[in-house]
Order: structure tokens, then C-alpha cells, then sequence
């Protein structure tokens, strides 16, 4: 393979150093010309792995890439994907959010910020039975908005806080996003779900400490509900219809996590079982329909073909980016600056957050991962913990603007008084807040690998 690429090098009368240099610079400049032309992701990353790869080796460029894209088609975790999806699909259809907001709601309304508070709860058991963060946030926000809006919500917080609620569909496992990493970082599935619990749950507990103080500090953002409205529904059929709509998802959530906590099933196992007892619920719930099954299936290979080809073209990216040893290249680099381990993860972290301004987290994996994973196992960070803090870091990129996908999520939902800009003045306090719970658990390592280390011991 590396005879075509000497005598490209013999040729120029550079050096093969300064040449591999040269084609990374190219591997970018192809992707970021292809992304800046408005081009699908998958295809730029393929293509521009497969061209630079060509001009390195010729024709055995091209089978580095397909190579590496065959290998990613061999990873079995990635079948836990269609599952989950799945199960997501089957969830959404079933109204399973519905019943529950509406009871909860009640449950909180004579609260300050009570509404908010069961946006966020709910949005955070609906975030474990997912995985999505488009069902997640369009389910919440057309349950809730107009409500928030009808009681006198500042549109802005009513926004912020459907966005952030959503968002952690893709962080809470089950969760499309953390197989994936795991599969590309190489590190345990359901150690990455056991790592992403306590992160994921302290980033609802802080967004539900925030909406509750703002409106305590400013209870015109979220007013109490009124009693003439609290009659609407008894006490004790809040309760009662809380538990009815709560105890079903709970079930499935203990199902699927606990049987890969308690080593029963592999991820991907569980995600079946989890398709199937989701099914189930939208039976229960009588939302069962031969539409609503060739919807889900439908919706289902459409997401699972969009991450499936990502992956594919990023495989091939990555697989000419580390056969040009750029992962060596840039570590080197990285370690000649002299800014340390803490200094080289805070690049990371940067990156990641201003590639969430542009990208969605599955572009974001596969290009940071393969350059910075190598940089930090000669630091000697934890991959597991590593990978827990950048999905929580991943948060962002749902929300930052200019191009969050939350955010047009929302807008495609608000009534058209609501203008995009309370919609980013909204999220700005959320994401300050994942900001905050990554330095959390950066300073406080135990938040991601304390729970896999006491299930493993």
C-alpha cells in the first residue's frame, strides 16, 4: 500500500512526513468544502476518505475504506440500534407521555414552576424509554407548550425547558447515541449506560432546581396554576392517574437496563425484549393500530438508515485518516504544545461544543473521536469516563444555535408570536447548566464510573 504513496513522495522530492501532512490537510479541507456546500454528511465523509485515500494508495486506498466500513458493519452492538429505535417508535405512538403529563402536571400545578417541573420529569422517564431526541422533543413540546403558553409561561423558559427536557433522550440510556460511541470507542455498551445514569439524572435535577428558582424569583416566568383549574382533576385521581401512566414505562425501563445491569442481556438482547414489551404498552394503552405499526416500522428504517450510513462514511474517513497516522501526527503535536492532560481535554471539550453549533452528535463522534481518543489514552484518561463526559458535553449540540436541531424542532411547533429569538434566549441558561454538570463531572470523576465500578465489584 505504500508504494504508490513513495513514489508520490520520490516524485515531489518532499518527505513522506510532510506528504501524509499534506493529504490530512486535504482529508479536512475535502470535508469541511463539502459540509460548507450544504452536502450530506455520510457522503462527504466517504467520499473524501475514498479520494484522499486514492491519491495515497491508489486503488488499496480504496480498500482501506471499504475495509473499515465492512468492519463497522460486523460490530453487533449496532443491531441494539434498529431495537431501540424501535422501541422508541412503538413508545411514541402509544401516548405513553400524554396520560403522564397530564397527571403530573395537576400533581405539581399548585407549585411555582409546577408545570415545568412535570416537563422536565416527564421528559426524563420518556428520556429512558427512547433514545430519540426528535420524538422526545416534539412529543414534549406538543403536549406541553400550548398548555405553558395558555397558563402564562414566559415563551422563552416554556421553550428552554421542552428543548432541555428532550434533549436528554440521547444522553438517559437506553440511548442510540451511547451504543454507538461504545461501539466506536471500543469500550462496554452497557458500561457506558451504567456510566451515563447518574450524569444524565444530575442534569434533570439541575434543570428542575433551575426552572424552580427562577420562577420563585420571578413567578410571571411560571405562575401557579389556579384553583378553578386544579379542580378540574381531584387529588386523588392525580395520583392514581400518575402511577397508572408511570408504573408501565418504569417497567420497561427496569426491564431493559436491569437485565443488562445484571448481565442477563447484552444490550442489544434487551433492546429486543424492550421492542417487544413496548409493543405491548401500546396495546395497553389501546393505541394499537396495523397504521401505527407500518408507521413505526417505517420511521424505524429511516433513522436506523440515517445513522447506519453516517457511520459507514465516517468509517471510511477515519479508516484513511488513522492509515495516514494522523491520530499520531496530531497527538504528537498535542503533546509538544505542553499544555498537559487537563489541557489537551479542554481542546476536546471546545471542539466538541463548537462543532455542536454546526453538526449533530453522531458527525461529532466520528470526527473528534478518532483524533483525540489516541491523544488521550497517552494521557492516560479512563475511555469510559472520557466517553461519559462527551455525551454529556453532547447535550450542546441539540440546542446550541445557530443550527440545534431542538431548535427548529420547537419552532416547527410554537405558534408563530413566538419568534426564534426566545427560543435561543430560552435554551442559553440550559446549556449553561450541561456546561456546568461537565465540569461536575470532570472534577468529580465518581458521577460517571462509580456505578460501573460498584455493579462490577
Amino acid at each position: 500500500m505504500m508504494q504508490y504513496l513513495n513514489e508520490l513522495v520520490l516524485s515531489s522530492g518532499i518527505t513522506s512526513d510532510t506528504m501524509a501532512i499534506i493529504l490530512l490537510a486535504a482529508l479536512f479541507g475535502l470535508m469541511i468544502v463539502g459540509l460548507a456546500l450544504g452536502q450530506e454528511l455520510a457522503f462527504v465523509l466517504g467520499g473524501a476518505g475514498v479520494i484522499i485515500g486514492y491519491l495515497a494508495w491508489g486503488s488499496s486506498g480504496v480498500t482501506i475504506a471499504m475495509t473499515k466500513m465492512y468492519d463497522q458493519m460486523q460490530s453487533y452492538s449496532m443491531v441494539a440500534i434498529p431495537m431501540f429505535v424501535l422501541m422508541a417508535n412503538f413508545l411514541t405512538h402509544s401516548k405513553v407521555a400524554d396520560g403522564l403529563f397530564l397527571s403530573i402536571r395537576y400533581l405539581l400545578g399548585p407549585v411555582k414552576g409546577g408545570l415545568g417541573l412535570a416537563v422536565i420529569l416527564v421528559s426524563t422517564v420518556f428520556a429512558a424509554t427512547t433514545g430519540i431526541v426528535g420524538a422526545s422533543v416534539v412529543t414534549m413540546g406538543m403536549l406541553s407548550i400550548p398548555v405553558l403558553l395558555k397558563c402564562g409561561y414566559k415563551p422563552s423558559l416554556a421553550c428552554g425547558m421542552v428543548c432541555a427536557g428532550g434533549s436528554l433522550g440521547i444522553l438517559i440510556p437506553p440511548s442510540i447515541m451511547l451504543v454507538s460511541m461504545g461501539s466506536y470507542a471500543e469500550v462496554s455498551v452497557g458500561k457506558i449506560f451504567f456510566a451515563a445514569i447518574v450524569p444524565g439524572l444530575l442534569l434533570s435535577l439541575c434543570y428542575c432546581i433551575y426552572v424552580f428558582i427562577i420562577c420563585q424569583i420571578h413567578p410571571d416566568y411560571g405562575p401557579a396554576m389556579t384553583a378553578e383549574e386544579l379542580a378540574e382533576m381531584p387529588m386523588r385521581e392525580r395520583i392514581t392517574g400518575s402511577l397508572i401512566n408511570l408504573i408501565p414505562p418504569l417497567i420497561l425501563i427496569i426491564g431493559v437496563l436491569g437485565s443488562i445491569f445484571a448481565g442477563i442481556a447484552t444490550p442489544t438482547e434487551a433492546a429486543g425484549v424492550g421492542a417487544l414489551f413496548s409493543l405491548i404498552l401500546a396495546i395497553f394503552y389501546k393505541q394499537f393500530s396495523w397504521q401505527m405499526l407500518y408507521d413505526s416500522v417505517i420511521d424505524t428504517a429511516k433513522t436506523t438508515a440515517m445513522v447506519f450510513i453516517i457511520l459507514f462514511g465516517a468509517s471510511a474517513f477515519t479508516g484513511i485518516f488513522m492509515s495516514l497516522d494522523g491520530d499520531q501526527l496530531i497527538a504528537n503535536w498535542v503533546v509538544s504544545m505542553g499544555i498537559g492532560k487537563w489541557g489537551a481535554f479542554a481542546i476536546m471539550m471546545v471542539i466538541v461544543f463548537i462543532m455542536g453549533m454546526f453538526l449533530d452528535w453522531l458527525g461529532i463522534v466520528m470526527i473528534v473521536f478518532p483524533i483525540f481518543l489516541p491523544i488521550m489514552d497517552i494521557f492516560g484518561f479512563d475511555r469510559l469516563w472520557l466517553v461519559a463526559v462527551t455525551a454529556v458535553m453532547l447535550q450542546t449540540c441539540f440546542m446550541t444555535p445557530p443550527f440545534g436541531f431542538a431548535l427548529f424542532y420547537i419552532k416547527g411547533i410554537v405558534p408563530p408570536e413566538v419568534k426564534i429569538m426566545d427560543i435561543y434566549k430560552g435554551v442559553i441558561p440550559f446549556i449553561l447548566i450541561i456546561v456546568a454538570v461537565v465540569v461536575l463531572v470532570t472534577v468529580f470523576p465518581g458521577l460517571a464510573v462509580g456505578l460501573p465500578a460498584l455493579v462490577a465489584g
